[in-house]
Order: C-alpha cells, then sequence, then structure tokens
C-alpha cells in the first residue's frame, strides 16, 4: 500500500471518469428508459467506480477517503437544503412575464450570497418554475437560472459557493470576497439584459403569455422552515461531524413540522436527489485520479498569467469538484513566489483563481452542486431541458463570450 504523495495515476486512470460523464450525456438520450430508473443509474455509477476504488485502495486509500468524506458533506448539504426547501411554498399568483422572470433571476442572483447558490436554488425553482407553466417554449429559463441563481450569483460571499468558502477556511477574511464585486456586477448585468431580450423575444414570437392567470395574494408558506435553513447555514461554520448532525437534525425537523399540502403544492419528492446522490458517489470516485493528477503535475501546465489562472481554473472547475480544483490552483499560484496578503497569494492571482472556480461551474451539469438538481426538479415538473451537452452548447454560446470580456477588463495581465 502506498502513501498518495508518492502515487501518480497514469493518464488512463481518468478513462472510468470520462465513461461516466459520457454515460450522463449520452444515456438519457440513447436509453430513456433504461436511464431513469434509479437502480440503472446506480449500477451505471458504481460499474465506473470500482475499477477506481479498487486502484486507489491499492496506491492512494487516503485519497479515496477524502474525496468520500467530501461527498458525505456535499450529499448531505445538498439534501438537507433540498428536503427544507421542498416545505416552503410560494403560493400566489406570478404571471411569468419577462419583467417578472428577470426580477425573480435579480432576486436569486444576490439571496445566493446569503444561503447559497444550492440554498438560493432549492428555494426559488420550483415558484420560478410554476410561474412559467404555461409556457411551451422555455429551454432558456432553467438554463439562465442555472447560470445565475446556482452559480455565478454566488460570488460576493464564502457562504456563496464551496470554493469561496474553502479560501475562507484556509485564511482569507469572510468580507474579502466583496473585491469580486466588479466582476459579479458585469456578469449579472449583462446576463439579466440578455435573458430580458431572450425571454421578450420568446413571448413576443409565441404568444405563451396569452393564459389568464387569476390573481391571488403572494404568500410564503412554511415559515418555520427558514429557521432550519438558518441552522444549515450556521451549521456551515461548525466543524466535523457536527455540521453533519446539525444538517441531518434540521431536515428531519422540517419533514415533521411541514404540512403534507406544502409538499404537494411544490410537487416535492425525493427522486432528484437520489438521482444525484446515486450519480455524484460515482463522480466523486472516479475523478480522485483526475484531481490528483492536477495536484501533483498542475504546474507543467505553465500557468503563469492573471487569464491563465482565470481560464484553467474554469476548466477544470467545470468538469471536476470546483473545491479541490481551487485549492490545486491555489497551490500552483504560490509555486510562483509571489507572495501576498492572503494565501502567500497576490490579490489579483486570488481574484482570477476565485472567480474562475465559481463562474465556470455553469458551463455542465455537473460544474456545481445546484445545477443537476435544478435539471431533475424541472423535469420531474414535465419540463423540456437541453440535453447534457445542449447544455455545454447553449451555455458556451452565452459564456463565453462574457467570460473574454471579462479577462479583457479584469484578467488581462
Amino acid at each position: 500500500m502506498h502513501d498518495q504523495h508518492h502515487w501518480v495515476p497514469a493518464l488512463w486512470m481518468t478513462l472510468p471518469f470520462v465513461g461516466l460523464l459520457l454515460s450522463i450525456a449520452i444515456m438519457p438520450i440513447a436509453l430513456p428508459k433504461f436511464w431513469h430508473k434509479l437502480r440503472n443509474q446506480g449500477i451505471v455509477s458504481l460499474g465506473f467506480a470500482l475499477p477506481i476504488i479498487f486502484i486507489c485502495v491499492k496506491n492512494s486509500p487516503t485519497a479515496l477517503l477524502h474525496s468520500l468524506e467530501h461527498y458525505v458533506s456535499f450529499i448531505i448539504l445538498l439534501g438537507a437544503l433540498f428536503v427544507i426547501s421542498g416545505g416552503i411554498w410560494l403560493s400566489g399568483s406570478l404571471k411569468g412575464s419577462p419583467l417578472t422572470n428577470t426580477a425573480l433571476l435579480a432576486i436569486g442572483a444576490i439571496l445566493s450570497n446569503f444561503i447559497g447558490t444550492t440554498g438560493s436554488s432549492m428555494v426559488l425553482i420550483r415558484p420560478f418554475l410554476r410561474a412559467n407553466d404555461n409556457r411551451r417554449h422555455h429551454w432558456h429559463l432553467p438554463l439562465f437560472f442555472i447560470i445565475l441563481v446556482s452559480n455565478i450569483g454566488g460570488s460576493l460571499t464564502p457562504l456563496g459557493d464551496p470554493p469561496l468558502f474553502l479560501g475562507f477556511l484556509q485564511g482569507v477574511p469572510f468580507f474579502w470576497t466583496l473585491k469580486l464585486t466588479p466582476m459579479w456586477a458585469v456578469a449579472s448585468v449583462l446576463l439579466l439584459i440578455l435573458f430580458y431580450i431572450v425571454d421578450s423575444f420568446m413571448v413576443k414570437k409565441t404568444e405563451d403569455l396569452q393564459v389568464e392567470v387569476p390573481k391571488e395574494p403572494f404568500k410564503i408558506n412554511g415559515k418555520r422552515n427558514l429557521l432550519c435553513l438558518a441552522a444549515v447555514i450556521g451549521a456551515v461554520f461548525t466543524p466535523l461531524p457536527y455540521r453533519e448532525i446539525i444538517m441531518v437534525i434540521a431536515a428531519l425537523i422540517s419533514l415533521k413540522i411541514t404540512p403534507k399540502k406544502y409538499h404537494e403544492e411544490n410537487g416535492f419528492n425525493f427522486y432528484p436527489i437520489q438521482e444525484v446522490a446515486i450519480l455524484f458517489i460515482g463522480i466523486f470516485i472516479a475523478m480522485v485520479p483526475a484531481l490528483e493528477l492536477l495536484r501533483l503535475r498542475g504546474s507543467e501546465l505553465g500557468v503563469t498569467s492573471l487569464w491563465q489562472f482565470f481560464w484553467f481554473t474554469g476548466t477544470f472547475s467545470a468538469f471536476l469538484d470546483n473545491a479541490p480544483t481551487y485549492l490545486t490552483f491555489v497551490a500552483i499560484g504560490q509555486g510562483l513566489g509571489l507572495d501576498g496578503p492572503h494565501l502567500h497569494l497576490p490579490q489579483p492571482i486570488l481574484k482570477a483563481i476565485s472567480v474562475g472556480a465559481v463562474f465556470f461551474g455553469a458551463c455542465t451539469y455537473i460544474g456545481n452542486a445546484p445545477n443537476f438538481m435544478v435539471r431533475s426538479i424541472a423535469e420531474m415538473a414535465g419540463w423540456k431541458v437541453p440535453t447534457f451537452f445542449g447544455y455545454i452548447l447553449r451555455t458556451a454560446m452565452i459564456l463565453l463570450p462574457l467570460f473574454l470580456l471579462i479577462t479583457l477588463i479584469f484578467f488581462r495581465g
């Protein structure tokens, strides 16, 4: 049994990870009946994970255990927020006009900084979908929701996104992330403007909003769940295993105190979180060799410029877990020997790494924790959402020009 610091994975060991990603992308299209059974997803996920388990047990059990520990924390947080948000029912008439939808996305982008991208996504996605359930052409709605609410919105505090919280735990001051406000503002404003234009075009083209919505007063039901939500957010600052224990207790309390009607109105069931738990256990295991290769040989990428830190951190974060990717590029930056006030990095480099890790998470369904969950909830509600590759193609068309602009304005050095 070897120590993980002496194990350099071979490139072929990343093939199970690639195979699992391709399965998630292709099987829902090629074998939809097979794929949508949780048991079959488990077989595929475990099938790609097993070879890596054997490889890691032989070469680096510590790396595998660290990844599994991260997975447990990940799924408990996601599960707790999923359960608690399912008990918050926003009732009343909310007509999904372009202006209303843009306002909801803007609120979500701000809220993500206080309750995290996952919390904000889980609280708002159901009312957002319900407000637009009369729309026939709506592929762009969950897509922009994932981009803004589930990712880019959570750039301003360590509570917003896992990489930023990891930076806070490593010694970055809590309010340092407010220095990312210019990048957040440029990206958010431009995306909101683009969304309003696209949504207005869709409405005008299809006349989707001719359906009259009965006027009912807007009301937040299940307010007691807000206390459970606050407990989960507060638990983030407590150490293992108390953090996870508090989150599980908060979720169980939420299930106990939520009237059945609220769950029914939200269309609440456990399929989305079960699907995420099954697929991501395979992802977290299969990606271990890729992360180890990046950690051990990342310096060979020759990353020295601000734009390189932004794009390389972002590109890997889109397909790997963005939290360890953030730490990896922090280590690569430290290797330059430039020093700085936080994490021994110059502030411009730390900004580039931070923004890349958060922003690029929107590029794929697996780029950030809530992405796949939002997609699953939308599908369960009967929405047609872009396929894995269809989503990547659409986000590339939207985000790559934006990221190029962000690079020119902030990360040219």
